[in-house]
């Protein structure tokens, strides 16, 4: 009998040694693997990424008031109506991007909805008899000697994600 246990005791030591040394093994493969597996998704994300990060900033620029009242004819519409195709550009822009939008943060994202409460808080702070071209020079003026617009806000935001991405 003690010649079992004799037998026995060193076995289970080197059992217990082995399982120890293998777990450690098999763990370390396992988190190697795992890293190999990001540094892989990360080549093909990072492209992604970047393309997102162009177009999202092209959204940005699309969506500023200089750019928006570009092509609309200012003469034939009313100071609502500009409102309401500013308004309309911005969320066809947003939308039209949205598939960008899940690589960048919420700041980014955000830029719309300034965009769309600045566009509707400057008619009600012009004279009833304002044409559209007065709306249209007055969110031009407001935009350009606002220091802190959302758009540009936003456009830092997305050069400092896609810096950190380089």
């Amino acid at each position: 009998m003690t010649e079992v246990i004799g037998y026995t005791i060193p076995a289970l030591v080197v059992l217990a040694a082995t399982w120890l040394v293998m777990h450690k093994f098999y763990k370390a493969e396992e988190q190697k693997r795992l890293w190999e597996m990001k540094r892989a998704a990360q080549k093909e994300i990072s492209p992604i990424r970047m393309r997102a990060y162009e177009r999202l900033s092209l959204l940005l620029e699309r969506t500023t008031p200089a750019h928006m009242l570009m092509d609309m004819p200012l003469q034939e519409l009313t100071v609502l109506e500009l409102q309401q195709r500013l308004l309309r550009t911005i969320r066809q822009e947003y939308d039209h991007n949205l598939s960008q939008q899940i690589y960048v943060r919420d700041k980014i994202i955000h830029a719309r909805d300034e965009m769309g409460a600045f566009v509707t808080t400057m008619a009600p702070n012009l004279p009833k008899e304002a044409t559209s071209l007065d709306y249209a020079k007055a969110l031009i003026t407001a935009y350009n000697t606002n220091g802190e617009t959302p758009n540009g806000i936003a456009l830092s935001a997305l050069k400092e994600e896609a810096r950190k991405l380089l």
